[in-house]
């Protein structure tokens, strides 16, 4: 059945389709009034097709309307005596008969949206998101809606391809301790309860190998209440949720190294690595790079200069952990740069200093505190970190974690500002061997360092014999360009060793049965071993699209303090609806 409103879309006719009556339809771009004849570029998705009108009736309908009014086009296509190579349709145009206003626009628009005009990056982030329908009609916002759309497709494509079956889980959940606060849902029907919006579908995925399914996959919705983060959206996101039966860890990694190159190799001219990813235990990470997410682009390494300075005069470096980032070809750089770094490093990362030298021509130490560098100390730096004339270093001395983090973003800023990270490429890694807890300072007390239900390596007797901060875990994760990309683990199967892996971080038997009820139960019915992880889709995408903004590759995104400013989310709700779900609310402080 033909439709009303076009025949063909505006990115599609050419000069075969010269001496057609065609019908088109969408929204105009741009207006140009020559006098003698008028021209509109009409846009819609898939391009823009030049109309010409010399046609005084319809000319003056046109002088009625505006940019981004929404209109049907009828005419005859032909030849472009000066043709436009910049767009699919430059060979032709369409001469109009027949203008049909569909759908009107005011004449002054909250942001300019003409992506000839449009400076989208100096708008108000915050009026794009309260007009993310105008937004999206930016051909940058709209191309990454639609990148994100045929990466879905690709992934799901490939997930099949590899044998996993597609499972929905619940949305209206339980309430678990898995990390970051719950979205609580009031119940109407049972009152005083309440659902919890899942974090992960963590407890589903795993009850599905108990079901027996061998693959299972989902692009699955999470919703953490968290602090926004400039690399996650605020409140929910989305990731690529797979799990499989009789698996280990390298199951899992190789899955990652299948599907991940596919993805990016696919939708990006960059050059991808190809797996096997380089695996990287968590504290040579913590050791090398400071961080658990190293940007590999980045050549700096963070090198260990404790025992070279054992013996200095120096207050500031004594019975300190002293960690040293050797930068080739530094001593090019002015004292304004170094005072700068020191600054970035007291002010933003909370350093308590930045020590630093340059190896002159001469191979003599200069600047910052190079009369506390001997000749001994000198040549252990050229000798144990391959320091040379030329280099400078950066010194960072404290407790060893707080010199590890600070040196870690130390290396990062380093490698920004002097432009050394490899341009063009996607660098992968695993970071593996994390350990299963953490002390939490403010609680004085063990917490779990990753997810709750993975598996310990050396399973039960070291969960019963070693000191529970030397214990490793089955966990890993997927690191592309700095970012954390996918995270995952082989799980805790039996249920005697995931109530002793509570245990430690104080929860009781009882709670464990009350929290994870199902999980605990099933485990008594014949669980198979299984693993899995959970690559994020918003983050894949935000890399592939080249953008370190997450919110350019959502389509409608909440703002930096979690608000939908569009659909003015969340708000005050009716007194009859808190009737309803037996809810009271307090604003007293």
């Amino acid at each position: 059945m033909a439709n009303e409103y076009r025949d063909h879309n505006c990115g599609e006719l050419n000069e075969s389709n010269v001496g057609q009556q065609v019908k088109l339809a969408g929204w105009i771009q741009r207006i140009r009034n020559l006098g003698g004849m008028t021209f509109v570029d009409l846009r819609d998705q898939y391009g823009i097709t030049q109309i010409v009108i010399s046609n005084e009736q319809l000319k003056e309908q046109m002088a009625n309307l505006c940019t981004e009014c929404v209109i049907s086009v009828e005419g005859n296509v032909v030849e472009r005596s000066n043709k436009n190579t910049k767009i699919a349709t430059g060979e032709i145009e369409i001469e109009a008969r027949k203008i049909t206003l569909l759908g009107e626009c005011e004449s002054t628009l909250p942001f300019e949206i003409n992506s000839e005009k449009a400076d989208i990056e100096s708008v108000r982030e915050d009026l794009r998101l309260e007009y993310r329908f105008l937004d999206l009609r930016n051909d940058k916002i709209h191309n990454s809606i639609l990148l994100r759309s045929k990466i879905m497709k690709t992934i799901r494509d490939k997930m099949d391809e590899m044998g996993f079956t597609e499972v929905q889980t619940p949305i209206l959940a339980n309430s678990s301790p898995e990390g970051a606060r719950d979205f609580l849902v009031p119940s109407r029907l049972h009152p005083g309860e309440f659902y919890a919006l899942p974090q992960a579908p963590q407890q589903f995925k795993q009850l599905l190998m108990i079901s027996g399914f061998d693959k299972y996959y989902q692009i699955a919705p999470c919703f953490r209440d968290e602090d926004p983060r400039a690399d996650r959206a605020p409140g929910e996101f989305y990731q690529i949720d797979f799990e499989m039966a009789f698996a280990t860890q390298e199951d899992v990694l190789s899955v990652m190294e299948e599907l991940i190159p596919t993805v990016f190799k696919k939708h990006t001219n960059w050059k991808v690595d190809e797996g096997p990813f380089i695996r990287i235990p968590y504290r040579e990470a913590m050791e090398k790079y400071g961080i658990d997410k190293p940007d590999l682009r980045n050549p700096l390494i963070i090198q260990d200069a404790t025992t070279i300075f054992r013996n200095t005069e120096f207050n500031a470096f004594k019975e300190k952990t002293i960690k040293a980032i050797v930068v080739p070809n530094g001593a090019t750089q002015g004292r304004k740069f170094f005072d700068s770094m020191t600054e970035f490093a007291v002010e933003e990362q909370g350093a308590k200093g930045l020590a630093w030298i340059k190896i002159d021509e001469n191979n003599v130490a200069q600047g910052g505190i190079a009369k506390f560098v001997t000749d001994e100390v000198l040549k252990d730096l050229e000798e144990k970190l391959g320091a040379k004339q030329g280099d400078s270093i950066f010194f960072i001395a404290d407790k060893l974690e707080t010199a590890q983090k600070i040196a870690g973003q130390i290396r990062i800023e380093l490698g920004n500002r002097l432009d050394l990270l490899e341009k063009n490429t996607y660098r992968f890694c695993f970071i593996v061997d994390f350990p299963m807890y953490e002390y939490n300072e403010d609680e004085q007390k063990i917490d779990f360092n990753h997810n709750p239900f993975s598996m310990p390596q050396g399973g039960m007797e070291a969960l019963e014999n070693k000191d529970p901060l030397d214990i490793l875990a089955y966990q890993y994760d997927l690191v592309c360009n700095g970012y954390e990309m996918a995270s995952g683990a082989v799980r805790n199967h039996d249920p005697k060793l995931m109530v002793k892996a509570f245990e430690i971080a104080g929860y009781s038997e009882q709670t464990v049965e009350e929290k994870f009820g199902a999980l605990y139960k099933a485990f008594k019915y014949g669980t198979p071993p299984h693993a899995g992880a959970a690559p994020g889709l918003d983050r894949m995408v935000m890399l592939i699209a080249n953008t370190q903004n997450i919110r350019e590759v959502i389509a409608f995104p909440k703002n930096k303090k979690a608000r939908d400013v569009m659909m003015n989310a969340p708000s005050r709700v009716e007194e009859q609806q808190l009737k309803d779900v037996h809810i009271k609310v307090d604003l007293q402080e």
